[in-house]
């Protein structure tokens, strides 16, 4: 009885030991855990706040003018966020371009309104495997419109997982799945983005200026090859365009003709891998992307859908690589058989063969412009519109 008499006296003492004074010894700095005041040091809180303010803004306007002094500018980021806000406008009837970076360097959407009669949906990427994407729209009940998909063989037969189409899964799951949160971030980004050099991702943040350091190759260990650095921009609508710097001849431009050639290398078979093993299991991923796309265009046509497939221009050291590593007949003839949907391959065309990209993967933003004008009528022909 006793004990529980104390206990209740402890317990109905316990809130005194929160509101009353404490002793000196316990409000000082530093004090027993009872201290309930900590004392503010009597410093210029004021001054300091604009001193910080300052130099934050210093700091800030330093970098920015640093990037734009070696070639950046402001432009949107292509990023999973963007590309949805693209595919949320597409209709039932619109025109979409699907594919890699090719078909969203070199289509002009203004041209190819005034010549198409409708302004197509910008969805291609860069780096990135166009099946998921078709393959989304094959999905979609509503859509019965017309795709132009662009074909660079390499990145069309991409295995899953492989980058190409982590990639465009990423931006398809993206567009299933966004949050408002998420798309509330884009919009607000997007004015800043528009205006401000230093918010390029996948270039200037920490992660990728620390990947650019030179680490060579070592035993079981490969380095990946290296991304291009910015050479273009990017609209609201997804149209990217090649900054003039790149277009000149230049160290920008020798630069990046240089990335492209180990980025389209075939790296070596895993060792842990018979490469006879290997050869046989790449072999039947390329067949099964080719069955693949051949159902999702025959999904396609039977909603009254129309799909036709461009080979856009390549030129130099790329285009002899491309043609020995993934030859017409290999990819682009099988493409066209399995699926029986017209293509345009640009060689094929005088008016469209004379055209050079100045790192030899993309055309400049002027070419662009007069390429899709001449691509128009056979878009046109393919389509039978």
């Amino acid at each position: 009885m006793r004990s529980s008499t104390s206990n209740f006296k402890r317990r109905l003492r316990l809130p005194r030991l929160f509101f009353r004074k404490p002793p000196e010894i316990e409000s000082i700095h530093g004090g027993p855990p009872l201290e309930y005041v900590r004392p503010i040091p009597d410093v210029p809180w004021r001054g300091i706040t604009v001193a910080v303010v300052l130099i934050v803004i210093a700091a800030t306007s330093a970098w920015e003018l640093y990037c734009r002094s070696i070639g950046y500018g402001p432009t949107l980021n292509d990023n999973e966020d963007l590309w949805t806000s693209s595919r949320r406008r597409v209709k039932p009837e619109s025109i979409v371009i699907v594919g890699d970076s090719r078909g969203w360097f070199d289509l002009d959407l203004d041209e190819l309104q005034k010549g198409l009669g409708k302004r197509p949906v910008q969805l291609a990427m860069g780096g990135g495997c166009a099946y998921p994407v078709l393959a989304d729209l094959a999905n979609d009940k509503n859509f019965h419109g017309t795709v132009i998909c662009s074909v660079v063989p390499r990145l069309f037969v991409a295995p899953p997982g492989s980058p190409p189409m982590d990639r465009a899964e990423k931006a398809v799951r993206r567009s299933h799945t966004q949050t408002l949160a998420q798309r509330a971030s884009q919009y607000l980004a997007m004015p800043l983005e528009e205006h401000i050099a230093i918010l390029k991702q996948k270039e200037l943040t920490l992660d990728d200026l620390l990947n650019r350091l030179p680490i060579p190759n070592r035993p079981y260990a490969l380095v990946s090859p290296r991304l291009p650095p910015y050479f273009g921009t990017l609209d609201r609508e997804r149209r990217a365009r090649m900054i003039e710097e790149c277009a000149r001849p230049g160290k920008l431009q020798s630069t990046i003709q240089q990335i492209w050639l180990p980025l389209f290398t075939p790296p070596p078979p895993p060792s842990y891998i018979p490469k006879e093993e290997f050869g046989k299991q790449m072999g039947q991923a390329i067949e099964q992307r080719f069955h693949d796309v051949a159902a999702a265009v025959q999904k396609l046509r039977a909603r009254g859908g129309k799909v036709v497939f461009v080979r856009f221009p390549n030129s130099g050291g790329l285009k002899a690589l491309e043609d020995r590593e993934t030859p017409r007949a290999a990819i682009w003839d099988r493409i066209i058989k399995d699926t029986a949907a017209p293509g345009i391959y640009y060689e094929d065309f005088p008016d469209l063969a004379g055209f050079n990209c100045p790192e030899w993967s993309h055309l400049s933003a002027g070419d662009s412009v007069e390429f899709s004008k001449r691509l128009v009528p056979h878009l046109r022909a393919a389509l039978q519109m």
